[in-house]
């Protein structure tokens, strides 16, 4: 089912382990976002950025919800061989500056990304789609988290549970959402009634 796809994620599932599989294994690509959590990996891409003189290579400028929102990417292939990161195809920072129109405060966020997808197989403005499509996917996750998983009153709260568990979660509303379900909470009480549905989308 992941075949010849493209997986985008947020830094939790930045993982090396996780990139193995998923070119490996399921033969699919991938577009991961990169935080503290890999504080050296983002350190190197912070770094090759701050030592890049050119113009962003692709660059949007929207106006919605009442902000002005810019958005500038910057990708490299310089770090593939340097990086201990499997099957890096190159590295992408997009800087997203952004002013709301009636106070006129100003704000910006630095995302940086890693992907096993090479320049010819994403643009920076395929890349910059990307990350947006991502962020529009994420943003509907945590209405579905939060609604229909009741996460906020989750019982699980000790130790390593609470992550395992978020990780879990939105792997099912991956997978869901790979496989054409608009409905999430529809599609649980369907693999709830029919069980091995639920296994065939696992690959069991």
């Amino acid at each position: 089912m992941l075949k010849n796809k493209i997986v985008t994620a947020d830094a939790l599932h930045t993982r090396k382990d996780l990139a193995r599989f998923l070119v490996q294994e399921k033969q699919a690509d991938y577009c991961f976002t990169v935080k503290d959590n890999q504080s050296n990996l983002k350190e190197d891409i912070a770094y090759l950025r701050l030592n890049e003189t050119f113009p962003p290579q692709h660059e949007t400028c929207e106006k919605a919800h009442g902000r002005l929102e810019i958005r500038k990417i910057w990708t490299s292939t310089d770090l593939n061989d340097y990086l201990e990161f499997p099957f890096c195809g190159q590295v992408a920072c997009i800087e997203r500056p952004s002013e709301k129109i009636k106070t006129g405060k100003k704000y910006s966020e630095t995302v940086y990304l890693i992907a096993s997808l090479s320049p010819q197989k994403a643009s920076p403005k395929q890349l910059l789609d990307l990350n947006r499509g991502r962020w529009s996917i994420e943003n509907k996750s945590h209405y579905v988290l939060d609604v229909t998983f009741d996460e906020d009153r989750s019982q699980i709260r000790t130790r390593t549970g609470p992550r395992m568990m978020a990780i879990l979660r939105n792997l099912a509303i991956s997978l869901l959402r790979l496989a054409n379900h608009r409905n999430i909470t529809e599609a649980l009480r369907h693999m709830a009634a029919k069980p091995h549905l639920a296994l065939h989308l696992v690959g069991i």
